[in-house]
């Protein structure tokens, strides 16, 4: 329900005789309570149960009917869902049945004993334990008298009766909370026999209804609440004459379709809007970064002072050394070296030139070329120019490396030369061709960069999918380790094993000899020669492609003519769009269950076809039917839904033979007429010859409930 109502406590209980019955419509919806030979019930509350703990106590408490969601944020509900006594209308959780009669009793003002009969409503064919599991727990937990036991549709069909809406001999559809049913009358009284049932209900729809906008609506699945689905349905859904027809309007017109969808809006807030920022701000924003940055200049300056300083320190001590090894004989400059932790005075001066450049680098000075270039040989190999006989056996290994460092390094840089050279020959002479023939240029370029092109595709084919070298396959279809390997890394390998295979036979010796270093050189020239290879082909091709494109404007390289990868979708701002639930073919779909159970894996017939079925289980002749079905009562919850009536017509003329009489008529008030109908009856004279006592129970005992019917008047 969508209101939170809690009934006030009755004060005039004890002002009635033992002798007024109490009337109870205990519906799986709804549970009504009051005295007979009133218009009213005095307390209605829904019939569930509920048993949260309390967050800071941790006690257990029980809570009966609809709950105030003010006072449920103190108890913690994760752990207690909703229960309820009844499963498809039959009572089977006498524990929370007997919650909720203690709260009803309650309500009614009752203090201890319920000293009255009692009038209790029930399904069609309730079981016998069920009746005699509720007799006992009235009889002995509340001492009641007499109890007496009554159909809910036969009550509301002759209240309706005695209203003038339905006749003695008629038929009652009753469209319940958890199922539906089909009661034939005759002569005034219901013909069980011949009475029929489906497990559908309005319980079902509103489930079935939470569960499409669910679907439908995933991130909104925490709004949509069973209590606000069985309002949306109240208030929204209603039952299709041609559900066939419905679903094609929905399906093709989409301007009709729209008229007949409903939107139901979510809370939503805005997102505040973004102002510009006025001058004032803008100046504090520009004052306080003008602060930061003079904070972060007075911070550099400060370190660029301390770093001269230590420079000027370090250069002061050198030259010092330096001039101390000038004026000092041989084994003196020897103990001076020791003492400084220099191996010679040219590694000195090395560090002399070094400190210079970095003191002139601070104070923001040019050092030159020339400085630089002097710089880089003699800081990168200071034993080079060292005499052998000064230097000990571990520097002597040293300076070997440096020379062959050195001498790597002389040649790598001799040949750059020589390549910029020829790039500039070759420059020239391609401007000799342009200018003599622009057209054959233009070709030979395009030719040359067709043929780079698909020279360096082959090659990334080759390092990602290997080089078949001789031709065998894996069993998978893929290329073995050795056949993705080519000639160069075969030998890097191989040279690899080796070096590894005799480090381990005993003393490590390995760099000892000078061949010892040219593995790696042979190793490293293998990967240069490689990497520059594709370098060289890859600058050599972007080089043409802009040739190409000086000369022919309209020209796109296939490097660019790549499409980019799409960035990702930005995160777009929620609007009032996105918190919209629309009800559309919903509203249509979730009551069509009642006719078509199967909608929802219910393998039973629906409630037209159910009179067909009641019509059928009588033995009666056919003009007792045709009787019948001039009178026909809808009652219960469900038949509040628009189109009710015209579709309960629609479908049982389909059983019906032609043109024979049928008239549907809807209950005064489908939902309180089951209870005015039992207050009448317990107001009657005849209601103390229809009830049982305790002592008629324990004679008895169950048995008493398999010939237990009463007689209905009013």
């Amino acid at each position: 329900m969508a209101s939170v109502y809690r009934p006030e406590r009755e004060t005039d209980f004890a002002s009635f005789q033992h002798a007024t019955p109490i009337v109870i419509d205990n519906g799986s919806s709804a549970f009504r309570i009051g005295w007979a030979g009133e218009a009213e019930p005095r307390v209605v509350f829904r019939n569930i149960v509920q048993r949260p703990r309390h967050r800071s106590s941790g006690e257990t408490v029980t809570v009966v009917g609809d709950t105030d969601p003010a006072l449920m944020k103190y108890f913690d509900c994760t752990r207690s869902s909703v229960r309820s006594p009844f499963d498809d209308d039959v009572v089977y959780q006498f524990e929370y049945m007997e919650y909720i009669l203690d709260y009803g009793f309650d309500r009614l003002g009752a203090t201890s004993e319920v000293s009255h009969p009692i009038l209790m409503t029930e399904c069609e064919c309730n079981p016998s334990f069920s009746r005699a599991r509720m007799s006992e727990l009235l009889f002995e937990t509340y001492g009641v008298p007499s109890i007496a036991f009554g159909i809910d549709d036969a009550f509301s069909y002759k209240y309706n009766q005695k209203l003038g809406n339905c006749g003695e001999d008629g038929l009652a559809i009753s469209c319940e909370h958890g199922t539906c049913h089909v009661v034939p009358f005759l002569k005034g009284q219901p013909v069980l026999e011949a009475c029929c049932r489906t497990n559908v209900g309005g319980f079902h729809i509103t489930d079935f209804l939470r569960q499409l906008l669910s679907l439908k609506y995933p991130y909104h699945s925490a709004s949509i609440t069973w209590e606000k689905a069985e309002e949306l349905k109240k208030e929204h859904c209603s039952i299709a004459l041609d559900y066939m027809s419905e679903l094609q309007i929905f399906k093709n017109n989409k301007e009709e379709a729209e008229e007949k969808t409903w939107h139901w809006q979510l809370p939503w807030v805005p997102p505040p809007k973004e102002e510009p920022p006025s001058e004032e701000e803008l100046a504090r924003k520009a004052a306080l970064k003008e602060k930061a940055g003079q904070r972060l200049r007075d911070m550099a300056a400060a370190k660029r002072s301390q770093k001269i300083a230590e420079l000027e320190k370090q250069l002061s001590y050198l030259e010092e050394l330096m001039e101390q090894l000038d004026g000092a004989e041989e084994q003196e400059a020897t103990s001076i070296l020791g003492r400084s932790g220099y191996l010679s005075q040219q590694e000195i001066k090395s560090a002399i030139l070094k400190a210079t450049q970095s003191l002139r680098k601070a104070k923001g000075e040019s050092n030159g070329n020339e400085d630089k270039a002097e710089a880089s040989g003699v800081d990168k190999y200071p034993l080079v120019s060292v005499p052998d006989e000064t230097l000990t056996p571990e520097q002597l290994k040293e300076k070997k490396k440096q020379i062959l460092l050195k001498t790597t390094t002389e040649g790598r840089m001799r040949a750059k030369q020589r390549r910029a050279e020829e790039e500039a020959l070759r420059e020239k002479q391609e401007e000799e061709r342009r200018s003599e023939n622009p057209e054959l240029y233009l070709e030979e370029l395009r030719a040359r960069y067709s043929e780079l092109t698909d020279k360096v595709e082959q090659r990334k084919r080759q390092k990602l999918n290997g080089g078949q070298t001789n031709g065998n396959y894996s069993s998978s279809g893929g290329v073995g380790r050795g056949e993705r390997l080519n000639a160069a890394q075969k030998e890097r390998m191989r040279l690899l094993t080796s070096a590894a295979f005799d480090r381990g036979k005993g003393e490590d010796t390995f760099g000892m000899r000078d061949e010892d270093w040219l593995v790696y050189k042979k190793m490293s020239k293998d990967n240069d020669d490689e990497d520059d290879g594709n370098d060289d082909e890859e600058s050599e091709l972007a080089r043409i492609a802009s040739k190409i494109q000086e000369m022919d404007p309209t020209f796109v390289s296939k490097t660019e003519a790549v499409q980019p990868t799409p960035e990702p979708p930005k995160a777009q701002t929620l609007t009032a769009e996105d918190y919209r639930i629309s009800i559309g073919l919903e509203r249509f779909r979730c009551p069509e269950i009642l006719f078509q159970p199967g909608m929802i894996g219910i393998d039973q017939a629906g409630i037209d076809e159910m009179v067909s079925i009641s019509l059928r289980r009588l033995v009666e002749n056919e003009s007792v039917k045709e009787r019948l079905c001039q009178s026909i009562l809808v009652t219960g919850g469900c038949s509040l839904l628009p189109g009710m009536i015209p579709r309960l017509e629609s479908g049982i003329r389909q059983f019906r033979p032609y043109l024979a009489p049928l008239k549907l008529v809807r209950a005064a008030d489908p939902l309180l007429d089951a209870w005015r109908g039992a207050a009448a009856f317990g107001a009657s004279s005849k209601f103390g010859r229809q009830t049982f006592s305790l002592a008629d129970y324990r004679e008895h005992g169950e048995n008493l409930f398999h010939r237990y019917n009463i007689v209905y008047s009013l």
